[in-house]
Parts: structure tokens; sequence; C-alpha cells
């Protein structure tokens, strides 16, 4: 067996130094995190137009996939829906290797080695992450979390498809342990005085970040320290476990204590605001900023989504960005947005799709088919009106009743989704003035933005099988109208991003597909 490369070695020594009480279940969880990310890996391999596989073949007991030099690389079958680790190990030409990131290595295909080292950060940082998971979180409603990033913190393990599901590369262990949701700690964002006159403001910002005629955008620490090079008194960090990172110069003013959420760069308040801030980290494929024009067009986006949401009969809403503000670059931003708590009334629970496989709820079929007929119902429904959301476990919540049944759908994050201004004027409706990579009528970009997100990643990830998959959709689609896009959705391959393609192509800009077998066609294993 080839075993772990630096990574692992390197994170259980910085390890050892910020918290020494992790030592033991870091190791004890490496083995798990390996197949996790080989998991992952091995769908990529067996899904993906990889240019240099040449031919995948069934076999009795697994796949064969026949590579362009001659190699021959096996492993077990693929359920491409699959969320729980169960690839251990793959042969190359009859070599056993138990490590992603030492099996892209000895494959060495063109940028390999950059993503080799991305695959041995994500294995440590999953068993990371893994090590520092609280001992059996509830999964009966009286045992739910009370508090809207506490749910966030209850996703563990990432992405459940991206072989860099846990790849932090450019953060410290003190400062994953700092700032990772899923380590749970309380952050204060330091508050950077800009003049209004520089700063490029969409919305109403709040007055409590205004000083006279300065604007005071929240930072997150880890963007003070390694790009913006500011430090201040504070380290970033203002409780629970390991400290990291640097506080902002902020005129005197004290920074916003704040929890981070999924997407680690946005946090609540504990009064409820969430505050998106820029980060501009590599977090899992590639760096995500907060561009000016996604400023710009904030308030539009967010005046639009509400007009949208009027017309699904009160089956989903949409988080609204109270105000932006960039200082003339996408590394100083930040949105104020609204907390999705505030569309679940007393006694529910609003919580983001990926927590949902921390519950039981899918594991009841019956549950399964109502969640999928009430995504599909309402992605369906804005799809037909022209407007792909980029629904998945992360953007797309959940608002459920005291008991566990699904109620009503909130979206987050306009900035991804795709907008059909041919479809939107047949329901007399007219685009908003958008960035011109938000606009296509191409019905091809359109079914790939919802249903890559939303059925092979949302619904997928939540019920964790092909098998699973297919028995809710099937039970779903029934109630659907027929119309070309649903006709699509159940006849044609299911669309997902090539994302270890994608990682492997940085020349290449945008998004790159490939096509999963459709559930509802046969069960998806290659």
């Amino acid at each position: 067996m080839h075993r772990s490369p630096t990574a692992e070695t390197e994170i259980g020594e910085e390890l050892a130094v910020e918290r020494p009480g992790l030592v033991a279940g870091y190791d004890r969880e490496l083995p798990g995190a390996r197949a996790a990310v080989l998991t992952r890996l091995w769908r990529a391999l067996a899904h993906e137009p990889l240019p240099w596989i040449a031919g995948r073949e069934r076999v009795r007991d697994g796949l064969v996939l026949r590579l362009s030099d001659g190699r021959m690389l096996d492993g077990p079958p693929s359920d491409p829906y699959a969320t729980t680790a169960y690839v251990s190990a793959v042969r190359l030409d009859g070599t056993s290797y138990d490590h992603p990131a030492r099996l892209v290595t000895d494959l060495a295909v063109p940028h390999g080695e950059a993503f080799a080292a991305e695959l041995a950060h994500s294995v440590a940082s999953l068993a990371l992450s893994r090590a520092d998971r609280p001992p059996s979180p509830g999964t009966h409603p009286n045992e739910w979390p009370a508090t809207d990033w506490e749910w966030e913190q209850r996703v563990v393990d990432g992405h459940p498809f991206h072989p860099n599901c846990r790849s932090r590369p450019g953060f410290s262990v003190a400062e994953q342990l700092a700032y990772g949701p899923e380590h749970r700690p309380v952050v204060e964002l330091g508050l950077l005085p800009v003049p209004v006159a520089e700063c490029l403001v969409s919305g109403e910002w709040p007055s409590e970040l205004r000083s006279g005629g300065r604007l005071l955008l929240p930072v997150h620490p880890w963007q003070a320290r390694h790009v913006l090079k500011r430090t201040g008194a504070g380290d970033g960090r203002t409780g629970g476990g390991g400290g990291a990172g640097a506080g902002v110069e902020a005129g005197g003013r004290a920074g916003l204590v704040a929890h981070p959420l999924m997407s680690l760069r946005t946090l609540a308040l504990p009064d409820g605001p969430h505050v998106k801030t820029a980060l501009s980290a590599r977090l899992t494929s590639s760096v995500r900023d907060i561009s000016v024009g996604s400023v710009a067009a904030s308030a539009v986006l967010s005046a639009f989504a509400q007009e949208l949401a009027a017309r699904t009969d009160g089956l989903l809403h949409v988080t609204r960005t109270l105000g932006a503000a960039a200082a003339g670059t996408a590394d100083l931003a930040a949105l104020w947005r609204e907390s999705p708590r505030a569309y679940a009334a007393p006694g529910e629970h609003v919580l983001p799709v990926a927590a949902l496989a921390t519950t039981d709820l899918p594991n009841s079929p019956a549950w399964a088919a109502d969640f999928a007929r009430l995504a599909l119902t309402v992605g369906l429904r804005l799809l037909e009106l022209g407007v792909a959301l980029e629904a998945h476990g992360q953007n797309l919540l959940v608002v459920l009743s005291a008991s566990g049944a699904p109620l009503r759908l909130v979206y987050r994050d306009l900035a991804d989704i795709r907008v059909s201004p041919d479809r939107l004027a047949r329901h007399s409706m007219r685009a908003p003035d958008l960035p011109a990579r938000n606009l296509t009528d191409d019905p091809v970009a359109l079914r790939r933005k919802l249903f890559g997100s939303l059925v092979a990643g949302a619904l997928a990830g939540t019920t964790g099988s092909a098998p699973a998959l297919r028995a809710a959709m099937e039970a779903a689609v029934e109630d659907l109208p027929d119309t070309p896009d649903t006709r699509a959705l159940r006849e044609e391959p299911l669309p997902t991003k090539a994302l270890t393609l994608m990682r492997l192509s940085p020349g290449r800009s945008g998004d790159i597909w490939t096509r999963l077998p459709n559930p509802l066609g046969g069960v998806g294993n290659a």
C-alpha cells in the first residue's frame, strides 16, 4: 500500500502544538478520510470526460479503466450518487493505492502534481475536521440546534462529491481551528474604515457600520493578514480552541463577533443578520471573491428575487441582500444579508439542505419523496419562468415543521443564478440589468445549472445513493407538470460539474460538465 503524503505529517505536527488533545483523534480519523476522498476521486475517474482515460469496462465485481498510455486502473463499481466512503483502495497495474494523492501522483497526468497536493491537504483537513466534531449530534427534532450557525457547524465533511471536499490551502492548522465552522469558533471580524467616496454601495448599508464620511467594511481576519497585510491588536477569534489570524485596524471601533457558516467566509451575527466577507482563498475548487460586478448587481438581484418568490405560492423565500459595498476591489468587499431564520415561524426549523444528512429524516422513503417533490416543484417552476437556481446543499435551505415535515424552501446567494430573458418575457417579466455571465436563453445551460446543483447535488447528497435517489424522484415526478424541462429531467442523462477535470484544467475558465446515468432510467452504476 502507498501511504500518506507529507500533508498528513505536517498537519499532525502543527496540531500537536496547537491542540494536542486532538492528535489521537486525528490519527484515528486518517484512514476514513483517505477512503472518503478516494471514493470521491473514483467517482470522477468513473464518470468524468478525462482525456487520458481511453475506455471504461464493467466487469462482474467492479470497473476497469483503460488509460491512454496502456495502463489499467481497476476498482469497485461506481455509484455516482453515493455519499458514504466505499472505496478503500484501487489498483493501478496491479499495485494497490489507498491514498488518492499517491494515486494521482503515480498516474502522472497533466497538472496532476498540483491536484495531488490538494488531495493530500483535503485528506488531512478532513481528518482534522472529523477529529474535532462534537459527539453524536441529536437526530430527533427535540435535540436539534436552536441557532442557524449550529446547523451549519454539523456539516463536517464538506462537499459530498468533490475530492477537494476539505482542501484549504493557505490555512494553517491554527487558522482552520479558528475559522472553520465545523470547529465551532467565534470569530471577530475587523471593521476597516473606507471613505464613502471610494466605495461602491448597493442597497442600504447599515447605519451602525458608518462613521462620519466613512463606511466600516467587515473584514475576515484571514483576509486581513494574508491579503490586505493589515494587523491590529486582536487575533480575530474570541473563543473556542487555538487562535490565529489578525484583527484589522478599525479606528477604535470594536469588530463584529460572529459565527462562521458553511461557506467559511459568510458569518452569522448573534442578533440575526449574516455578513459575507471577501476571502481570497481557494476553497474546494476556486477562489471565491466578491466581485465589484456582483456588488453592483446585488440590490437589483435581491428585488428581482422577491418578485420571483411571489410566484411560487409561498413555497420559496429568498433572503434579501440588505446592503453591499466594495472599496474598488474584490479583495475588500462585503454583503449584509438577512438570516434565513426570518422565514421560519415559531416552532419551525430552517437548515441548509446539506445538514439534513445529520438528521434521521432522509432514512424515511416517504420523507425523501416529499422533500424531492417540494424541491423539484419549486426548481422547475422557476426554470419555466426563466430562472435557474444554483440550488446545491449550501445555497438551498428547507423549513421543517416541529415534527420534521418539509414545508418551504429558502434560497440564498444569487450571484451564480442563470436568467433567460426570453422565458421571462413569455411570462410578462423583464430581465434585470445583470452581468452577461448571468444571462442565457440556452435550455441546456439553464438545465445544467439547476439539475447539476439540485438533483446531482442537493437531492443526491440528501438521499445518499442511486437507489434512494431514484425512489425519491420516482415518487415526486408524478406530480410535476409535463414540460420540456421535466421531460429532460426524466429522460436525459443528468448533468453535473466535472469537478476533477476542472481542477486538472488550470488554463480553462468556466465550468466543465459531464453527464451521469439518469437515476430514473436505471441505477447509476458504471
